[in-house]
């Protein structure tokens, strides 16, 4: 087990201003630096001594970074930009109000106000095993501590583990995947862009990341299309406590109706693996269909086919067919 101590070990600490010279200490210190945003989640790690970065390379001064700005195909939003921020936006309130929600579910106040949309879906697990330095697959060991039938595993993965049954803690992941967003990534000279739905990965790809970001790699921002502005979206969070608590398991959709009958639909949930889930059966069962009570139990059940809950978990099964259906009917029964 970890000895938790409260003084963080020494690091250089890097201030550029500009993206440009960010990029360039990233790619001079590669596996040295540690991307430093908000701070929220960086902080925890460094004050238990379980992440022990040589250089940490803050991106506070990057103004440009924090920019939320309208674009011919939708609106980017700066990886820098606070949650407050994007809770509080006009066109993200106006054309999609889910991604506001989801920002407002995460945390509290305080920690809106610091936190950014970047850090949001680009923060590690919250697997207490893991986080408190216990040796497991993902801190490079050869043991699952939460997957045993006596292991502490409430709030792990119900789908996705693959050795690694951590999941996603991440708010407003399920929604950009949701809205087919675009990550926008700076490597040196060199810009990718990468879908929503691929940028978070599982231990099957690589059991030490949560996302493709590697050393050396930036998320600058995330491109969020004019597809799904203004259509049928939802999105809703379970989680323990009513403030500052990750989620148990929350949903995102998209859809479009013509008639009272679905043309195109997108649902994912998050917080039952390793990344956000998109339910690809669901949406293939919602299109050409007319929204009804009915259909919302059919996919409901569709939805959790395959789910292998561990010991203490079993309740994230009806807690995901559930939200699945109140996404379908756009809320609770009636």
């Amino acid at each position: 087990m970890a000895t938790i101590r409260d003084v963080m070990p020494p690091f250089e600490l890097l201030q550029p201003t500009s993206t440009e010279d960010a990029v360039a200490l990233l790619d001079e210190h590669g596996s040295d630096a540690w991307v430093f945003a908000g701070g929220l989640d960086s902080l925890d790690w460094f004050k238990d001594r379980v992440k022990r970065p040589k250089v940490v390379v803050s991106l506070g001064g990057v103004d440009e970074l924090k920019e939320i700005r309208s674009t011919d195909d939708g609106l980017e939003i700066g990886a820098m930009a606070a949650l407050i921020e994007v809770i509080n936006h006009p066109e993200v309130r106006s054309a999609y109000p889910t991604l506001s929600d989801a920002a407002r579910a995460a945390a509290s106040p305080q920690i809106r106000n610091q936190g950014t949309i970047g850090g949001n879906v680009s923060q590690d697990t919250r697997c207490w095993y893991y986080r408190d330095g216990w040796t497991c697959y993902r801190a490079g060991g050869n043991i699952c501590y939460a997957s045993p039938s006596t292991a502490m595993n409430r709030e792990h993965c119900i789908l996705g583990g693959s050795r690694c049954v951590a999941v996603s803690p991440s708010d407003t992941a399920p929604v950009f995947v949701a809205l087919d967003a675009k990550m926008v990534i700076r490597r040196g000279n060199e810009e990718r862009v990468v879908d929503a739905e691929n940028f978070f990965i599982g231990p099957a790809i690589d059991i030490t990341r949560m996302t493709v970001l590697e050393p050396g790699d930036l998320l600058t921002s995330i491109r969020v299309p004019s597809t799904w502005a203004g259509t049928k979206l939802y999105y809703e969070k379970v989680r323990d406590r009513g403030s500052w608590d990750f989620p148990l398991v929350n949903v995102a959709s998209a859809m479009v109706e013509s008639n009272g009958v679905i043309d195109q639909a997108r649902v994912v949930v998050n917080g039952v693996a390793p990344y956000p889930v998109r339910l690809t059966e669901v949406e293939d069962s919602l299109r050409g269909q007319a929204i009804s009570e009915s259909l919302a139990e059919r996919v409901g059940q569709i939805a959790i086919r395959g789910v292998e809950p561990l010991t203490h978990n079993g309740f994230k099964v009806s807690l995901m067919k559930n939200l699945v259906k109140r996404a379908v009917r756009g809320g609770p029964a009636v």
